[in-house]
């Protein structure tokens, strides 16, 4: 492996990820939920592309992941708010659970829009979200859920440290959404995986199968939710150690 994204090996959790996953958003059993939370998440990133003015923290594909070990400590803290929501202690949260957990943080959502929120975020259907999926399930809610307006209330998800890091990641996405369609491209990831090196340009095969690993229902689109569980994947963070079930 010559580098992370751009030459000759694949990463191995990328690889595995999308041989057990690949396709798994337009095989499940409601692909229009999918499509609902995705088309706000669309929306959603097209205004904050407009709003940014073209300013961005990146320039690179290797300045974004030169931030990985940044975004795995902190994204890691989210296990004590996993394990807090995690009633039973058995490694997932159901439906019910998250709907308490909607509840302590001020959120009220319609029936559908829970649903929407824990089928899109479920991606190996067995019906609990898992950590991994927990932490996209967090940044949906943070960019997609309007919450309770409270004085005393100074972030949406409960920590602004965490806010900070999905805003970051965000700022990620926008830089290789060039046209700002809200969606990545093939041809905008291919240019980023390739600008850093311009004197060895990455094998075709190579830089088309990096965007593959992110699209994954192959519809030549990557939306900012294939984004995030591919970049949680990428930095490996949940690969370090399994969540210990409560009373084991």
């Amino acid at each position: 492996m010559k580098d992370s994204l751009g030459t000759s090996q694949p990463f191995p959790s990328l690889k595995s990820l999308t041989s057990k996953l690949g396709g798994m958003f337009c095989h499940c059993g409601s692909p229009n939920k999918y499509k609902r939370l995705d088309a706000k998440l669309e929306k959603k990133m097209i205004e904050l592309k407009r709003s940014s003015s073209g300013k961005t923290n990146f320039k690179s594909m290797n300045s974004i992941i030169m931030r990985f070990p940044q975004f795995k400590e902190e994204l890691k803290h989210i296990r004590g708010v996993f394990e807090q929501y995690d009633e039973d202690g058995n490694g997932n949260i159901d439906m019910e659970e998250l709907k308490k957990c909607l509840q302590k943080l001020q959120l009220n959502l319609k029936e559908e829009e829970v649903e929407d929120l824990f089928h899109s975020c479920d991606i190996d259907q067995s019906e609990g979200i898992q950590f991994n999926e927990f932490i996209v399930l967090l940044c949906l809610i943070y960019l997609l859920v309007e919450h309770s307006s409270s004085p005393l209330r100074t972030s949406k998800i409960g920590s602004s440290e965490l806010e900070a890091t999905f805003d970051t990641i965000v700022k990620a996405f926008l830089f290789l959404d060039k046209n700002g369609a809200g969606k990545l491209n093939k041809k905008d990831v291919i240019k980023a995986l390739n600008e850093d090196s311009r004197r060895e340009r990455s094998p075709a095969h190579i830089t088309t199968s990096r965007f593959k690993e992110m699209d994954w229902d192959s519809n030549g689109k990557v939306s900012f939710r294939e984004f995030l569980f591919s970049l949680i994947n990428w930095i490996g963070i949940d690969a370090d150690e399994e969540i210990p079930l409560k009373g084991s």
